[in-house]
């Protein structure tokens, strides 16, 4: 079974598509296997529980919970009540009173321990609601009636609110609708041939789009297996893929190269990795050194994609072989138009460097009460990504940088993800980030931070730096350190890699 042409569905429509027999849900820590029929029966419960507490359309379900099938329940649950607001748990008080607030949640489902940051944060202001799994896997509100009526939700209802992570200023509050979502998890689905036989192992957090969308929505929409490990783990993960059998998984960089870290090249694929159509890789950028140790070390293409939040996932992804996959690109757009801009609005030819603009049905139409975002973010019916690229002859899309975190030395315009590419070819480099540092003479001077997997200095970097670089763009200083902060997800926010590394180039 694959899913047809993009027509919007509603999330408990599209996951309906499938045989009520077929395996929908694993979860391997608990051996629990939930059958499509099992899923949406216990989803229907969970959403008439929500009804019966007062949920109705467009009020804000928040949720605090770990990977597995009850994050996976209360989400589409919450989407047929009201709205899922699914949240980090690892944040901290003054960030759930925050989103609580910013979303005004009418509730908060946690599980029945942990978390205290979200209750504290909750406070006598959002009730809280435990969610329950018992042993034969059945997910259920605890000490709460299912005699709620739930009113059916349209295709263009609210089904997901997401917050942009919040690189500069204020994160803004993204409405993703089931229409959005349907459509996006369909283009990812035919982007990929997925079909019935596919199990994908879901290791991206449930909180994120890129987990929801792709390792999820898009695998039930095809009535494939999701498998969800309650959180990644590089020590048991090729145990997990080779007992499911898993034939795909998406994930960021940085899960990429913990795997690749634990691989023996001398061995070969692990056991495990026999299964592997693809690989996936998305919502940050992969370097084309790490794509071909990946295919050397599992044996499987890799394909990088684009994404982001308010496109409901993914506007462009390499193709499956035999068509072409290019080690830098994101590929060519997958069901979303992209077109390059220029900051007057002007469309500019291939080739030339620009702003990446995107159109399609599952790109929001705005921000919530943020009418000052929309007026720059929307220019003639697209809307501006922030990222800057250019289009190659064949349509296949590369990215240069976040428009905000190029470097601006003197006027000459530097990529970061350039200078990263250079180190991470050093074979003492495992990780690197480049990032901008003021100074006083040219404005902002390049700098880096590096992860070393074997013995190097600074000096040696710097030299290996200049016989490849020009002045202009080479760092003048490379911090040697063991971690590199980033997001939940595993993105690298420059900004904070420089507030982190901030001492003043000279």
């Amino acid at each position: 079974m694959t899913q047809s042409n993009s027509v919007p569905r509603t999330l408990l429509d599209l996951v309906r598509q499938a045989p009520a027999d077929q395996t929908a849900l694993v979860s391997p820590e608990q051996n629990i296997r939930v059958s499509y029929g099992g899923l949406i029966e216990q989803v229907e419960a969970v959403a008439a529980q929500l009804a019966s507490l007062g949920v109705g359309r467009g009020d804000r379900v928040a949720s605090a919970l770990p990977n597995g099938l009850a994050n996976v329940v209360c989400f589409l649950a919450a989407s047929q009540a009201g709205t899922a607001a699914p949240l980090n748990p690892g944040y901290k008080e003054d960030e759930f009173r925050f989103f609580l607030e910013d979303t005004n949640a009418k509730l908060l489902l946690l599980p029945p321990d942990g978390i205290d940051d979200a209750r504290r944060a909750a406070g006598d202001r959002v009730p809280i609601v435990t969610v329950d799994t018992d042993a034969s896997g059945n997910v259920s509100l605890a000490g709460v009636s299912r005699n709620g009526g739930v009113q059916p939700p349209t295709v263009n209802d609210v089904a997901l609110v997401l917050h942009t992570s919040g690189s500069t200023g204020r994160p803004k509050r993204v409405p993703l609708s089931h229409a959005n979502l349907s459509i996006s998890a369909g283009n990812v689905a035919r982007t990929y041939a997925l079909t019935s036989n596919d199990v994908s192992l879901c290791v991206m957090p449930l909180f994120h789009v890129h987990g929801l969308v792709a390792s999820t929505l898009a695998t039930l929409s095809t009535g494939g297996t999701v498998v969800v490990p309650a959180k990644f783990n590089p020590l048991s993960f090729w145990r997990v893929a080779r007992d499911q059998g898993a034939t795909w998984y998406s994930a960021v960089p940085t899960i990429h190269q913990l795997l690749l870290a634990r691989a023996d090249a001398k061995a070969g694929p692990p056991p495990g990795a026999e299964r592997l159509r693809f690989i996936r890789s998305c919502s940050a950028a992969l370097p084309p050194q790490v794509m071909a140790d990946l295919e050397t070390a599992f044996g499987a293409p890799v394909l990088e994609a684009y994404g982001m939040t308010e496109a409901a996932h993914q506007m462009a992804s390499n193709p499956l072989p035999p068509s072409s996959r290019k080690p830098g690109s994101v590929g060519p757009g997958t069901g979303v138009g992209i077109s390059i801009m220029d900051a007057e609005g002007n469309h500019l030819p291939k080739g030339t460097q620009g702003e990446v603009v995107i159109q399609g049905p599952n790109v929001i139409t705005g921000y919530e009460n943020n009418p000052e975002a929309n007026a720059t973010s929307f220019s003639g019916g697209w809307f501006r990504t922030g990222d800057q690229g250019f289009l190659d002859e064949n349509g296949y899309l590369t990215l240069v940088a976040r428009i905000k975190e190029l470097i601006n030395r003197g006027g000459e315009k530097v990529s970061p993800r350039e200078i990263d590419e250079v180190l991470l070819a050093h074979p003492a480099v495992a990780e690197a980030v480049c990032f901008g540092v003021p100074h006083p003479t040219w404005g902002e001077e390049v700098a880096a931070a590096v992860v070393l997997k074997e013995s190097a200095t600074s000096e040696q970097l710097l030299a290996y730096c200049k016989e490849r670089l020009s002045d202009f763009k080479r760092p003048k200083q490379i911090h040697l350190t063991d971690v590199i902060p980033r997001t939940a997800t595993g993105k690298i926010q420059r900004r904070l890699v420089a507030q982190a590394f901030s001492t003043q180039a000279s």
